[in-house]
């Protein structure tokens, strides 16, 4: 079975192409996270909030955020899509915050196959009410849970870039990370003091 974080590429032209692996769809109250270990989708909860999510909320395959999870990405859509849906995106900019004391980004994008979108490069083309929103939402959504969000605002797609650029990287060095001390366990070696 794939497994859509870790057997999918990160997007077709990093970091400006990039592909989204859809957790939850728009309007959604379900906030469905991909088990890290199994790669199934997995109800976390419903949100306790009466709000719902303003996009296709997922995240970018082979990256890690600051968090240890994938790197967050907020897809602009029509029309829902599903949990496992791939979609083609280009970012356009991220929303940074601080989740229960730890630094958290999201970052925004477009559909590469959607034309709505296609004059779409920066968040600059983007409605300043839908950012509003999408601000609101990660602000109040975890209210009625008792954790606390501090908005610190959005930032250009070139620091969307940085962040793709960093998730990809801290990916590559975790996987090779892993694959020394696998290396290292199973070499006859193994324990043996030089």
């Amino acid at each position: 079975m794939t497994h859509l974080w870790h057997d999918l590429e990160p997007g077709p032209n990093p970091p400006d192409e990039m592909t989204v692996v859809v957790e939850i769809p728009r309007g959604s109250r379900n906030k469905y996270e991909l088990d890290k270990e199994t790669g199934l989708f997995r109800l976390d909860r419903v949100l306790y909030s009466a709000v719902h999510y303003p996009g296709d909320y997922g995240f970018f395959p082979q990256t890690y955020a600051l968090d240890n999870d994938p790197l967050d990405a907020l897809v602009m859509v029509t029309v829902p899509t599903f949990p496992g849906c791939a979609i083609d995106v280009r970012p356009l900019g991220l929303f940074r915050m601080k989740d229960r004391d730890e630094m958290d980004e999201k970052i925004l994008c477009v559909p590469s196959a959607d034309p709505l979108y296609d004059d779409y490069e920066s968040i600059a083309d983007v409605p300043a009410h839908f950012l509003r929103e999408v601000e609101h939402f990660f602000t109040v959504y975890k209210d009625l849970e008792g954790a606390r969000v501090h908005p610190m605002g959005w930032e250009d797609r070139e620091s969307a870039r940085t962040s793709i650029i960093d998730g990809v990287a801290r990916y590559a060095l975790k996987q090779k990370r892993e694959e020394i001390e696998r290396f290292s366990s199973t070499s006859p070696r193994a324990g043996l003091e030089l």
